[in-house]
C-alpha cells in the first residue's frame, strides 16, 4: 500500500499546451471524479449541462464561468459549485488550472 500513497503539488499534475485544454484524471470511481484541468488563455468549454453537482477550484489563474445565465469571475483560491442541470459555460481569462470535483448521486 506504501507504494500507492504519495503527496503531490496539484499544480504540478498538468501542464499548459498552447491554445488547448488538457486534463488529467485524478480520481475515478462510481461515487464520482476529481479532474484536473490546465487551460490555455481564451480556451473555453461551450455552455453544457451535467446531470451532476460539480465544484470548480481554480488552483491558478482566472476563469469567467457563467451558470444558469449568471456570470462569475474565479481566481486562485476560489471555488464555485455549479448545481446538477443547470446550464454552465467556462472561459479562461488567463492561463488557469481547474480540479473539477463530480459527485453522482
Amino acid at each position: 500500500m506504501g507504494d500507492e500513497l504519495r503527496v503531490s503539488r496539484v499544480i504540478d499534475l498538468v501542464s499548459y499546451q498552447a491554445d488547448a485544454i488538457v486534463s488529467r484524471i485524478v480520481l475515478k470511481s462510481d461515487a464520482g471524479n476529481v479532474t484536473l484541468f490546465a487551460f490555455d488563455a481564451g480556451q473555453e468549454l461551450s455552455e453544457h449541462t451535467a446531470p451532476y453537482d460539480a465544484l470548480v477550484q481554480v488552483v491558478e489563474g482566472e476563469a469567467a464561468i457563467t451558470v444558469a445565465g449568471r456570470p462569475y469571475r474565479v481566481g486562485t483560491g476560489e471555488m464555485l459549485l455549479m448545481p446538477a442541470r443547470q446550464p454552465h459555460a467556462l472561459k479562461a481569462v488567463s492561463r488557469f488550472k481547474m480540479l473539477l470535483t463530480m459527485i453522482r448521486s
